[in-house]
């Protein structure tokens, strides 16, 4: 998701997530547009006017039953038709409005349309659509075609809610009948597709309906959303990503395996952990679902890195860094490493060693690339501290992100997302979460979501947000004494709560949820 002054369609499902989790409820925000549009209407139209507000069954029909019951509230003599069995409405917010609706007999002219050959709209001086929203993909279908068809057709002036129904909502076209409407009352923000839209808009005005701006600064359960795919019945072994850790030394063997055990309980279908071979070994006993690529020595070399060219064409992501330790052959292989994967674009994130190890002259990346540097590692990297207030220290995050050509992770009391255009914060997280290995933890689930597709930025919004709220969890539970392992327990479960819209920031086990003292 990005802070911007127009929203696709799956990120504004993502900014009403966000702050439903900061506490602003869907029927909050439902209500907020009902209003807005009939604050519309009635700028423009005196009280005796007629209205009709047309609905679909989902969410934009929810917005217009709203609406409808603020315009009688107002003495407007309002007419609702409801496309459809109203047994069907499953968006909870929606079947509210109706039965809300549906009790006002006295001031509302209420129709169910369950077919095209029912259709017939009266006149009117208004004709509110609230048909379908941002949903929309191809075509109408009957009977949807002809009431877009009959609005058309009406003399009336027609008010759009949020998007004229027929109208995708991230391209601005049309693949078939869609409203041409006389104004459209956008909720937000406008859609990206509009400024291709303009003959189907009528007048454009954006109403606010409460979301606050900390759903678009601050990470949320809409993050995880946007970087989750889809798992249809047909799936198979290979469709849900490859991750590849490469990490281990003769010192350190945890940190990997750590990385690899977070990626799977995100979802992966593979990890690969190659380590040097008496790493390798220890790692491979930690669990029978790492598999593990055994280096030669003991230690990363530009040789290993040979060995792995045959393996890199069928990852989908790298996480290179992990207690790899920083001789000075391991240096070498890490910044042959970093080339090989560049030149075939895989994403990679970079983390611990690995960002000691790019350190000295400056590299610029042109793959894919997350670094995940604490406060220390960021000015070893850059050279500069980030200090000042949060917003200074996002500024500085940014402008490394932008001169480096990557998405910047800075972890700490806040972590600060940026890749060089879009800035990010993440409050998740508590002290006990300075234990060793919590890291390599954040490192997996970046990774895996880079392997399933999504962008590195989005992939390290979401990753943070995750990484935090399963410490919280643990943390809840467990107080301060906290192992990794305690997070990569947790993951699967924050993921599916966040997905099913269960989290709220206000239930988070943590010490202080402000950014900033009072």
């Amino acid at each position: 998701m990005i802070l911007d002054d127009s929203l696709t369609s799956r990120e504004m499902r993502a900014v009403e997530m966000n702050a439903e989790y900061l506490g602003i409820s869907r029927l909050q925000m439902m209500e907020n547009a009902g209003r807005a549009v009939a604050e519309a209407v009635k700028r423009r139209f005196s009280a005796d006017s007629r209205i009709l507000v047309v609905c679909g069954l989902g969410g934009n029909g929810g917005d217009g039953l709203a609406a409808a019951r603020h315009l009688a509230s107002q003495g407007y003599r309002v007419e609702v038709i409801l496309l459809g069995d109203p047994s069907w409405v499953r968006v909870e917010e929606t079947r509210r409005n109706w039965e809300a609706v549906e009790a006002m007999e006295m001031s509302i002219d209420l129709r169910v349309v369950r077919d095209s050959a029912e259709i017939e709209l009266p006149e009117v001086d208004v004709v509110v659509d609230a048909l379908v929203g941002t949903g929309v993909r191809g075509a109408l279908k009957p009977p949807y075609r002809e009431m877009v068809e009959a609005m058309n057709a009406s003399k009336a002036f027609k008010v759009a809610v949020d998007v004229p129904s027929g109208l995708e909502a991230d391209t601005g076209r049309a693949e078939g009948a869609a409203v041409r409407a006389d104004l459209t009352v956008t909720l937000h923000k406008p859609k990206r597709g509009f400024e291709r839209a303009g003959r189907y808009l009528g007048e454009l005005i954006v109403e606010t309906i409460g979301i606050p701006p900390e759903a678009e600064l601050l990470s949320g359960p809409g993050d995880v959303h946007l970087v989750s795919k889809p798992r249809p019945p047909e799936a198979h072994k290979g469709d849900f990503g490859r991750v590849l850790v490469v990490g281990g030394s003769e010192t350190y063997t945890g940190a990997p395996a750590l990385s690899a055990l977070a990626a799977y309980a995100i979802g992966v279908d593979l990890v690969y952990v190659a380590a040097p071979e008496a790493a390798a070994n220890i790692i491979a006993g930690y669990s029978p679902t790492l598999i593990t690529i055994k280096l030669r020595g003991r230690r990363l070399t530009p040789r290993g890195v040979e060995e792995l060219l045959p393996l890199l064409d069928r990852v989908d992501s790298a996480v290179v860094g992990p207690g790899l330790g920083l001789h000075e052959r391991t240096v070498e292989g890490v910044w042959r490493l970093l080339d090989e994967l560049e030149a075939r674009g895989i994403p990679t994130l970079v983390d611990a060693d690995g960002l000691k190890a790019i350190a000295g002259p400056k590299r610029r990346f042109g793959a894919p690339t997350v670094l995940t540097p604490h406060g220390g590692e960021f000015k070893i990297l850059t050279g500069r501290e980030a200090m000042g207030s949060l917003e200074e220290r996002g500024r500085d995050v940014e402008e490394e992100a932008r001169r480096l050509g990557v998405t910047m992770l800075l972890k700490g009391h806040v972590d600060i997302i940026s890749d060089g255009r879009y800035t990010r914060y993440n409050r998740t997280g508590n002290p006990g979460m300075t234990v060793g290995g919590t890291g390599d933890v954040l490192s997996g689930i970046v990774a895996a979501y880079m392997a399933l597709g999504a962008n590195p930025f989005e992939a390290a919004v979401a990753g943070a947000f995750i990484n935090g709220y399963a410490g919280d969890l643990a943390y809840g539970e467990k107080g301060y004494h906290l192992s990794p392992i305690d997070l990569i327990e947790r993951i699967p479960r924050v993921v599916e709560e966040a997905l099913a819209g269960r989290l709220r920031e206000a239930e988070r086990p943590r010490i202080s949820r402000r950014l900033r003292p009072r």
